[in-house]
């Protein structure tokens, strides 16, 4: 394979942009065109939930513009990625449909975890330092034009990622409305994000010691790189450093800001929400340094591409990192380690003896993976309707790389592992097409028969082994107790599996187990 040219365009809440790429598995992912256009899509979507006719021309133009540049590159392939405020409006389908109509290009849209993720992978990589730095306590702080995602690293684990309200377009449409003067903006400003930033540190930060911060973002991280005169090599700032060039920010009309840095005035007014967001993390967490690796979503999304078509080949465990964000998930909410264990356990062993009979894919494995993991998170709200607990909980809980609908497959997942009669009806009300229904049926019937060999916490299976034998599915397990409570559980968790696929699991202790 030679060399591929390739186009990652980003409609986002401020600015539309698109990257051109050359990628090869010689070089790698090379960037050789950066085009940006200012286009405030976001402030329309937040305040009234609708892109108006006029923007509409504007981001087609926009767009058409986009498709003469990728002819003019030859451009093999592309991918274009809408985000919040596409995501945010009533009417997405249409909005979607109407790109499609008047400028031939087909937009994906993304939901937020998926967004911050390919954004995360751009930075991971991207850079040589990555692992390096997330061996201590990080932070990556991912900054948008609706809401912020921080996800946070220990010991090169991601412990869990968090989206809150402090998108720097909602935060300068809310300070707008007050109408303040220059001196009472900044005071305003740091109140609202304190006021967001107050839980986080009292939920996430109080046992974590956060040593680093990575920030993504499109203006901010840059400028502050060039105020510092890029004062540590590899695109670090000290944190005390970052907190004298806010200071010296926050004294700047927008006007002089534009001037100094080089930038429109309307961008210049997106610096101070992102800067005092930065400064008031790196206050309550005491961050000793800032990280400024100079990705955006455009990397993030041709580095995605290169890696899916086999091109380049990531260092870094992606799929780990989601089943530690699921594992992270469940301790919070005092999930049982050991049953999650044994039901993971149970439930992959099934799953990978099956693979002739249900036709899944190594996602859907993951995805199996995390139900078992979940799947007891709701008793720590409600011992009488665990079920309906765990699927708000998952429903209300991000895991960074999992879509909306994979989260909604998951919770309906668990919630359907519970022993009651499956509704088809209420599937089909939701966002599941036939096939989607088909999977989680599947994936449901399985998640049931581990649970009927997963009961008790204080049982150990050193081993299980699931073997196909014609119409039966003989699950071994290796234990030194007795297996009467599972025995017990067991026929009634087994109804489902058999009706799908034909096949009857039959539970087995290992001979020569007491």
């Amino acid at each position: 394979m030679g060399i591929k040219t390739f186009a990652a365009i980003d409609v986002g809440s401020y600015e539309v942009s698109m990257k051109i790429f050359e990628i090869s598995k010689k070089y790698g992912v090379h960037e050789i065109d950066y085009i940006r256009h200012r286009i405030d899509l976001g402030t329309e979507t937040y305040n009234t939930g609708h892109i108006s006719y006029e923007r509409m021309d504007e981001l087609c133009e926009i767009l058409n513009g986009y498709t003469e540049i990728m002819k003019s590159y030859r451009v093999d392939d592309y991918k274009a990625y809408g985000t919040s405020a596409i995501r945010e409006t009533v009417n997405t389908k249409i909005v979607v449909d109407q790109i499609k109509l008047r400028t031939g290009l087909n937009i994906d849209v993304l939901s937020n975890s998926e967004q911050r993720f390919l954004d995360y992978k751009s930075i991971a990589l991207k850079s040589k330092y990555f692992s390096d730095i997330i061996s201590a306590g990080t932070a990556i702080i991912d900054i948008g034009g609706g809401s912020t995602q921080v996800s946070l690293f220990d010991d090169a684990k991601l412990v869990c990622t968090v989206n809150i309200p402090l998108g720097i377009l909602k935060l300068r449409s809310r300070i707008e409305l007050l109408q303040p003067g220059h001196l009472e903006y900044e005071e305003i400003l740091s109140e609202l994000v304190d006021n967001e930033l107050h839980n986080l540190r009292k939920i996430y930060l109080s046992e974590m010691d956060i040593r680093n911060i990575i920030v993504v973002d499109d203006y901010l991280s840059t400028i502050a790189l060039k105020a510092a005169d890029n004062a540590v090599d590899c695109g670090y700032v000290t944190g005390a450093r970052f907190l004298e060039f806010v200071e010296i920010l926050k004294k700047m009309p927008q006007d002089q800001a534009a001037k100094t840095f080089g930038i429109k005035r309307e961008n210049a007014s997106l610096l101070m929400p992102s800067a005092i967001l930065v400064n008031n993390f790196i206050r309550i967490t005491a961050a000793e340094k800032l990280w400024i690796p100079g990705v955006s979503l455009a990397d993030g999304i041709a580095y995605d591409y290169a890696e899916r078509a086999k091109i380049i080949k990531s260092e870094h465990d992606f799929t780990s990192d989601i089943i530690s964000c699921a594992e992270n998930i469940s301790l919070r909410y005092k999930g049982s380690r050991s049953v999650g264990d044994e039901l993971e356990a149970g439930a992959l062993a099934i799953f990978d003896a099956m693979k002739k009979l249900h036709g899944l894919s190594k996602r859907e494995r993951l995805l199996l993976g995390i139900a078992a993991r979940l799947h007891d998170v709701g008793c720590y709200v409600s011992l009488s309707a665990p079920a309906e607990s765990s699927y708000s909980i998952i429903m209300g809980t991000e895991i960074i790389g999992i879509s909306h609908l994979e989260r909604e497959m998951i919770a309906t997942v668990v919630y359907n592992t519970y022993p009651k009669d499956i509704n088809y009806d209420e599937f089909n009300e939701g966002d599941f097409n036939s096939d989607v229904v088909l999977t989680v049926t599947k994936l449901t019937a399985i998640l049931r028969v581990a649970s009927g060999m997963a009961r008790s916490p204080r049982k150990r299976y050193r081993s299980v082994k699931a073997q196909l034998k014609e119409k039966e599915l003989i699950l071994t397990v290796e234990c030194d107790s007795s297996l009467a409570l599972e025995k017990g559980f067991f026929l009634e968790q087994s109804l489902l599996f058999e009706e799908v696929f034909g096949i009857r699991p039959v539970l087995r202790k290992k001979k020569g187990d007491r």
